[in-house]
């Protein structure tokens, strides 16, 4: 071979290897899910609630934190179980004048964050990091026996038919036991404040955040209560069609914002692994080879096919009729809080959004998952925004200034 041929030769070899690895690359992501970050936003440190049941806790106070970063670039890290202590103290004492008939128990609502701070302020995680009792994380299952136990001994009424005015101190105790005192006074930075005095350094307004759902049970454009258990404060939430609930959403992210998200994780599209979607087969809008790879098997069959998620695949049409079925059977649950902060695309153009969890950096995506926006659609059972977040034409409808 003379050297112009070996020139020649060597050439059409360099040519081909790069085209030969971008068809590597591209196989390689269809073999699974392969997000390209639209829009986000910035979020403190992701948490862990551990074995405690306070989302709503993490979630509603990751939305402030999101919210301090967005107004004033501060990073803080904030005592979810500062808020914890004075909703269970207040819950306590519904339990008691309610004679024991009310909902006591771990959970709650983004409200209850909004409630205390609204009240009492609020203190870094360094001043209240709650963890008097042994552990290095969060693990409420001894608390959260014990509070019930006392509270149902008092409701019985044991010292004579009443109540001494020893029963709230004693309460008080319990928590502080576990949890540590509420602090009164603080320093950070070489500054002194209390709860209030550190709420009031950030300049924001609790009365700014709103809370938005979309039920067919109860009139649009109006405000409910929405049924669920731990919503205990009668906490009301503005409500929207659901295709207007969504323009909220995106219009929320893309302008900044991020949003607290109530929804239920039982489903089994909400995987532990990073990922949120509603997969289905919808035969109808099948043809040709889609569709005979999905006849002639079983119902078990397809749902084991189905829920291995390890591409994207089909998902549920989802509308307001299916929305307000699943709620009315109780097969749409408030289980989870989270806080949404960005929007990403699959490699087939479908859209997530992406959600800050507190289950620590577990997953695939450490702790953040992509929930698409068909299972967002389908159960979100409400969020709460910043009402600047709201598109002009909405907030004029919900009469929100």
């Amino acid at each position: 071979m003379n050297s112009k041929k070996v020139l020649i030769f060597t050439l059409a070899v360099a040519l081909a290897v790069p085209s030969f690895s971008y068809a590597k690359d591209k196989k390689k992501e269809k073999d699974g899910y392969v997000f390209e970050t639209i829009k986000e936003n910035p979020i403190t440190s992701i948490k862990d609630q551990h074995r405690s049941s306070t989302c709503w806790s993490f979630s509603g106070l990751g939305l402030i934190e999101a919210e301090i970063l967005r107004t004033s670039g501060r990073e803080v890290d904030l005592s979810e179980m500062y808020i914890v202590s004075k909703s269970l103290s207040d819950k306590a004492e519904k339990f008691i004048r309610m004679y024991g008939h009310f909902n006591y128990g771990p959970g709650g609502s983004f409200d209850d964050v909004i409630e205390v701070i609204r009240e009492c302020g609020i203190v870094p995680e360094s001043a209240m990091p709650g963890l008097n009792y042994g552990e290095d994380m969060h693990a409420h299952n001894e608390l959260d026996a014990v509070t019930m136990a006392y509270l149902k001994a008092l409701v019985s009424k044991p010292q004579g038919g009443k109540l001494t005015t020893a029963w709230k101190n004693g309460f008080e105790g319990i928590l502080s036991a576990y949890l540590g005192d509420r602090p009164e006074k603080f320093v950070v930075d070489g500054v002194e404040y209390t709860p209030q005095t550190y709420w009031e350094s950030f300049g924001i307004d609790v009365n700014d955040y709103v809370s938005l759902t979309s039920f067919t049970h109860h009139p649009f454009y109006s405000q409910f209560t929405i049924e669920v258990p731990d919503n205990w404060r009668g906490d009301l939430a503005y409500n929207l069609p659901i295709d207007e609930l969504m323009e909220v959403m995106e219009n929320a992210i893309m302008q900044g914002y991020t949003f607290a998200w109530a929804s239920d994780v039982s489903e089994k599209g909400f995987t532990r692994n990073g990922l949120a979607v509603v997969p289905d087969v919808d035969f109808e809008s099948m043809s040709g080879s889609d569709k005979e790879r999905w006849l002639g098997k079983s119902e078990d069959e397809r749902n084991a096919e189905l829920y291995k998620l390890d591409k994207p695949g089909y998902e549920k049409k989802v509308d307001q009729k299916l929305r307000q079925e699943e709620f009315d059977n109780q097969l749409t649950t408030d289980d989870h809080g989270m806080l949404i902060f960005g929007i990403a695309e699959d490699q087939n153009g479908t859209k997530y959004y992406m959600v800050k969890n507190s289950w620590g950096l577990s997953g695939k995506y450490e702790g953040i998952w992509y929930a698409s926006e068909t299972f967002v659609k389908f159960k979100t059972l409400n969020i709460v925004v910043h009402k600047d977040a709201i598109p002009d034409e909405i907030k004029a409808k919900l009469s929100i200034e």
